[in-house]
């Protein structure tokens, strides 16, 4: 199904070809279509998300990517079910314990992918939700929060995108504006709007500071090349297209002032998971002496892990690395699609909160910064 952007056609402006999800409520229903991730930029196509089973398949499957859209989706997906799915609505409402019968959909959907700590943060607060909410209220609550998820979002890039540029701005004062690089696809289309690493660009290219950015092809599933090369033409910005195993010689040569990446999850001590390849882009850029950032939203840091030796690494199936690769069919490959940045490689980790920068010793203190600025 094809998706309309309220005037009976596909969404076709420069802004909503970057719309990774179309969500609305009408008559107490609610309905959500996401961009299949997976066409792009060949296709744009928008399929339909009815019930939780659908959004745990656009999780899992990839159709949508990006830490804060998979917590995202999740939620909107949850308040479909409940509003539009007949059978759904038939079962809640025969259930001795509505809530209980709600906590077990959100069990399920935490079950599509392990790595990003956003998905489950995201579960932890519906719950809490859910708990405060009167029984007869509960769809209602879940509905209104997901409406209040998707303004937040946006909100929070944009600060992220501020207190981004600002920090770099400080240092890099080229009259051209700042040079970066990135991996994976951090923008729009891996949020509800602006992106995280890919919004500090977006920022710094508003103030016309955004001198160039280099992309990073990222292997296997090419998620630089088909989407931030997508967005970064889209938006009209300075950009590179490059080969994962370019960078060292991108840097030297080329030259770049920051990487900034995005994070499906950031440690007590700063150890970073992201996509597969950053650990590389890292290792580079600190031989490089070029600044290496990450951007994630405050619901990122997870103080509970103590450092990356404990984040679960998400494997995924031998086909995305062959179909893409040209391999031999029955070739053995090993495919996770996460690795972890060692915290000593990093230089700061910018959240809508502030960047958090190393302690007079070298270290992080995401506790401590979590504490201060938790509400």
């Amino acid at each position: 199904m094809v998706a309309t952007n309220g005037s009976g056609r596909a969404p076709t402006g420069a802004g909503d070809r970057l719309r990774s999800l179309v969500f609305k409520v009408e008559g107490g229903k609610a309905s959500l279509s996401v961009l299949d991730q997976l066409l792009l930029p060949a296709e744009t196509k928008y399929v339909s998300v009815d019930n939780v089973e659908d959004a745990w398949d656009a999780i899992r499957s990839m159709r949508i990517r990006g830490a804060p859209l998979i917590a995202i989706v999740a939620v909107l997906g949850l308040a479909v079910d409940l509003t539009s799915n007949e059978r759904t609505i038939r079962e809640l409402s025969k259930a001795t314990d509505g809530k209980a019968y709600v906590y077990e959909k959100m069990q399920y959907l935490t079950t599509s992918r392990p790595t990003a700590v956003n998905l489950f943060n995201a579960m932890e607060e519906l719950k809490g939700i859910v708990e405060r909410a009167p029984p007869g209220q509960v769809v209602e609550a879940i509905v209104t929060h997901a409406h209040f998820m998707l303004e937040r979002d946006v909100s929070d890039n944009k600060a992220m995108g501020t207190h981004g540029a600002d920090d770099l701005l400080s240092r890099h004062v080229h009259p051209d504006g700042v040079r970066l690089a990135t991996i994976c696809n951090t923008g729009s289309l891996a949020t509800a709007g602006w992106g995280t690493a890919l919004g500090v660009a977006r920022e710094l290219q508003r103030r016309g500071k955004l001198r160039s950015i280099a992309a990073l092809e990222t292997r296997p599933y090419n998620q630089g090349s088909r989407l931030t090369a997508y967005e970064i033409k889209t938006e009209g910005m300075n950009g590179t297209l490059i080969c994962d195993s370019m960078a060292a010689s991108y840097l030297k040569s080329k030259g770049a002032d920051a990487c900034v990446v995005g994070a499906d999850r950031v440690c007590a001590n700063g150890d970073t998971a992201n996509k597969i390849g950053t650990f590389n882009l890292s290792i580079v850029a600190k031989e490089m002496g070029v600044e290496f950032f990450v951007a994630s939203p405050f619901t990122t840091l997870d103080v509970d892990l103590e450092s990356g030796d404990k984040i679960p690494i998400e494997e995924r199936p031998p086909g995305e690395l062959l179909d893409t690769s040209s391999a031999p069919k029955d070739m053995p490959c090993w495919n996770p699609g996460f690795d972890v940045t060692p915290a000593k490689y990093i230089t700061g980790i910018i959240t809508e909160k502030g960047v958090l920068k190393k302690s007079a010793d070298g270290t992080f203190d995401v506790k401590g910064f979590v504490k201060k600025h938790s509400s």
